[in-house]
């Protein structure tokens, strides 16, 4: 089986058509040439049982070592708690979806289809937008345990499309400009599953909490910075709103 293949299914669960979406994302991401995209696509769909190891070799070279993506930008503060960064991120444009479901990480693979269909052409233009970094959930609990949540996955405009990006053929997909915010921030390694991004965001309270910090309770955002092909120095995140800049 290719790489690729076992790298998606053993460490995201993700089924055959999601993994040739998520290889094609790949391919997107780091601008490999055609070629090298027909020949994944045509793995995936004509079901060749061939070594494509040599393929997945250069674009994992270039996903573990790329650092092309564009990101919003935002202002770090001067103080910074011992375990915690504060930023202020910039008014932005955002391309969104909202899931209701009782699991995270389920809602955001939801979510994350939806967009990655926008992105490459699934919109009213016909035009494929270059992947940004990172992919944001916003997540709104619910009223009680058995009550399910609302999931906001986000997806940042590449700059060249900010002021006007391509309107969305989905319904479920919309545009989103956000206000500028003031966020809570603590980044950890590894590859992110529903419980290490609850531990974190439970650290991230209890250091807030330490410090005497004020903060907004609900929503919370989640942001993950790098494709499932990359094993090394992985970069995900928690966000709190600071007091007062409730969205």
């Amino acid at each position: 089986m290719c790489f690729a293949a076992v790298c998606c299914i053993t460490l995201d669960n993700l089924d055959v058509r999601s993994c040739y979406e998520m290889s094609v994302m790949l391919c997107s991401c780091v601008k490999t040439s055609q070629l090298v995209e027909r020949r994944v696509c045509g793995y995936f769909l004509l079901g060749r049982r061939r070594s494509c190891s040599s393929i997945m070799f250069a674009t994992l070279k270039k996903v573990v070592f790329s650092t092309g993506l564009q990101n919003p930008k935002f202002t770090a503060a001067e103080k910074k708690g011992e375990d915690y960064e504060v930023r202020t991120y910039h008014a932005t444009t955002w391309m969104s979806t909202s899931v209701s479901g009782m699991q995270l990480d389920p809602s955001i693979k939801t979510g994350f289809q939806r967009l990655f269909k926008y992105i490459q052409g699934n919109n009213k233009n016909k035009v494929k937008v270059e992947m940004t970094a990172p992919v944001t959930c916003r997540v709104d609990p619910g009223a009680g345990p058995a009550c399910e949540s609302k999931f906001t996955v986000s997806f940042y405009i590449p700059e060249e499309h900010q002021e006007s990006p391509p309107e969305p053929s989905d319904p479920e997909v919309f545009v989103e400009h956000r206000k500028e915010l003031t966020v809570y921030v603590r980044t950890y390694g590894g590859f992110s599953d529903e419980k290490m991004k609850q531990e974190e965001l439970l650290k991230l309270v209890e250091s807030l909490k330490r410090d005497g910090v004020q903060y907004v309770e609900a929503p919370y955002y989640t942001a993950g910075y790098d494709s499932p092909f990359k094993l090394t120095n992985r970069r995900n995140e928690v966000w709190v709103l600071k007091k007062g800049e409730e969205q």
